[in-house]
Parts: C-alpha cells; structure tokens; sequence
C-alpha cells in the first residue's frame, strides 16, 4: 500500500484473494478513505467495506485525472529490479527481507546516505540476528557448538 504522503506499507501474501486483501486494507486503512486500485478482481467490493474505491482501467489509460496507481507500480518495479539485478536470486524465506530493505529504501528516498545509515544504526541497538535465525534453523534443531 502506497500512502498518500509517498510512504509504502509492504508485506508478503501467500495469496492475492478478496479475502487476504480486504483483510490488510482493514488492517491498514482508516474507513472512509479513498482507495485507488488497478482493475484487479479481487478488489471489487471495496465500496461495500466503507472506502471510497477509485478504479483505473490499465487496457484504457493508466492515469485518469488524479486517480492512478503509478507510485506504488515505481515501488514494485524498484523491488524486482533490485531483485533481479542485484541479489540475482532470492529464497522465499527471506522474500519479506528483502521486501523490508525496499520499502525502506524507498520510504527513504529523500534522505542522505548519513540520515538512512543513522536511522539504520539506531534500529539496530541491543537487536542480534544469529546465524542460525538468518538460515532459518530452528533453536530446538540446532545442535550446541
């Protein structure tokens, strides 16, 4: 999801059901709120959820007034190029990672590498990722060193 202010909510779905969806919208939308999608199935409905649904018909035009979704298709497109240029191959454990690294980067944008690098520091104090947790290893599996 795409703020209106440029800040993305990312999270990985198993599924792009009515029912996944709707159920992050809840989670993550004020009712009320005027909601711009793509022509997608699975959102149609989004007007009986109390949201003000604005649809953009990709076969017609891609932006329709003010109603578009291209922000959000910027931050999909950086995340696959990110993917495919520069980590080549991603497991699917460590998909939500990377799509955490590439909402940040982007939530980011406007910063310098000195503010991203700080903020970055700053979320890391007294937090330990092992080895183990990285892999996926399970603490009941792994054998003591």
């Amino acid at each position: 999801m795409l703020e209106k202010g440029g800040r993305v909510k990312a999270k990985m779905l198993k599924r792009a059901t009515r029912w996944d969806l709707f159920t992050e919208i809840k989670a993550g939308v004020a009712p009320g709120s005027e909601i711009h999608t793509d022509e997608l199935v699975s959102y149609q409905g989004l007007v009986d959820h109390d949201y003000a649904h604005k649809v953009v018909n990709h076969t017609e035009r891609y932006v329709d007034g003010t109603v578009h979704t291209n922000g959000i298709e910027n931050f999909w497109a950086l995340l696959k190029r990110t993917i495919k240029g520069t980590y080549v191959s991603v497991e699917p454990f460590h998909l939500f990672r990377y799509l955490d690294e590439q909402a940040f980067r982007f939530n980011e944008r406007k910063g310098t590498d000195r503010s991203r690098f700080i903020q970055v520091l700053g979320a890391i104090v007294g937090r330990r990722l092992t080895y183990k947790q990285l892999i996926g290893l399970d603490a009941a599996m792994a054998t003591p060193t």
